[in-house]
């Protein structure tokens, strides 16, 4: 059995690893590199329970162990580890609390710890770029092949139902199942199939060189910027980097993932906040300054499973924020519900057949 994945983000890498470990035939098509888009520019944060009460809950968990187990069982180094996180807010100028010192003592004056939320058995985090490249590597181990190219059209057999393989740039490629896993850009493969909408939701973020200053600490703040509250989020990683994001809005997803850039104006104010929140974070130690889109879906939820009216087709997008922590159980999901016709894991509630499928006369690609 053959199977073609469509792209090489942490979704389609977990795919391929979970399928190849199965004996499967795989083969990734990637249009640029593995991790271009946010694969390998999210924070990389994970929480066991953090869905609880949702139907993402049972994926989050069994996605959270899986994490723990690739570090022991695959080569490489991407910085799992685990942490504490917590919730807080930043006092404004003119409050009387904005000289009293943190609780955390790498933070400013004025940064008021509220409560832990995480701990070292429910939060971890892993380096995302390292992790993706990681699990692609550990699937061209076990004999997958990774193309360069970009997916142009599903071909099918005469019934115009069961697939038969992909029209990419450069050849056909001939498999006996498809999956999209392509992101925010899934969002094209409407073109080809019945596929809800998925929406790209961009993301600022810097990225600083904080060696060992910074522990273990998550941070999730409430900060006023320019009259509104908005949430800033602070993860240090394993390997010296803290990412810190905020100020995600709507914009035009570009056809090119390498053609992302951010909002300078954006990277300007959440450059400012970042430096409000510690005198660890100055200008002279940011490593980068980046956006991602994220994948969204209608309802919040992803699309993780068979694409209607079809046969041999699969989709994995839409994990908004959970990308990089759900990708493992995602891809052992799929790989048993392409390899054995049903996954462990209830994905009933991420079935593509929920939503109403996007009329592709509505693309506009440019």
């Amino acid at each position: 059995m053959r199977v073609v994945i469509c792209g090489g983000g942490v979704v389609g890498a977990c795919i391929a690893w979970f399928l190849q470990r199965r004996g499967i035939d795989v083969i990734v098509v990637e249009s640029t590199e593995v991790a271009a888009a946010a694969s390998g520019k999210a924070g990389g944060f994970l929480a066991r329970d953090w869905c609880a009460g949702t139907p993402l809950d049972a994926l989050a968990r069994r996605s959270f162990d899986l994490h723990a187990q690739l570090a022991g069982e695959i080569a490489g180094d991407w910085g799992h580890r685990p942490m504490t996180a917590y919730s807080g807010f930043v006092v404004p100028d003119g409050d009387a609390r904005r000289n009293r010192p943190c609780s955390l003592d790498w933070l400013a004056d004025g940064v008021v710890i509220a409560q832990r939320i995480g701990t070292h058995e429910t939060t971890a985090i892993v380096h995302p770029r390292k992790f993706t490249s990681a699990m692609m590597d550990a699937a061209l181990a076990q004999g997958a092949q990774l193309r360069r190219g970009r997916i142009t059209a599903i071909a099918r057999e005469t019934d115009g139902v069961a697939v038969k393989g992909v029209e990419t740039d450069a050849n056909f490629i001939a498999a006996d199942a498809v999956v999209v896993a392509m992101g925010p850009w899934s969002l094209l493969a409407a073109q080809w199939m019945s596929l809800p909408a998925v929406y790209g939701q961009r993301s600022p973020s810097v990225v600083y060189d904080t060696g060992t200053d910074v522990p273990a600490d998550a941070l999730f703040l409430e900060y006023e910027d320019d009259g509104r509250t908005v949430s800033i989020e602070v993860f240090p990683r394993a390997d010296g980097s803290t990412h810190i994001t905020a100020l995600s809005d709507i914009a035009p997803l570009p056809l090119d993932p390498a053609s992302v850039t951010p909002d300078q104006g954006a990277i300007a104010r959440l450059q400012a906040m970042s430096e409000r929140l510690s005198p660890l974070f100055r200008p002279e130690r940011i490593i980068a300054r980046q956006a991602c889109f994220r994948p969204v879906t209608e309802d919040g939820l992803p699309l993780i499973g068979k694409v209607p009216l079809s046969e041999g087709l699969y989709v994995a997008t839409g994990h908004n924020v959970w990308g990089i922590l759900n990708a493992p159980a995602t891809g052992e999901a799929l790989a048993q519900l392409i390899v054995d016709g049903t996954a462990q894991i209830d994905l009933s509630s991420f079935d593509p057949a929920r939503l109403r499928p996007l009329d592709p006369s509505l693309l506009h690609t440019r």
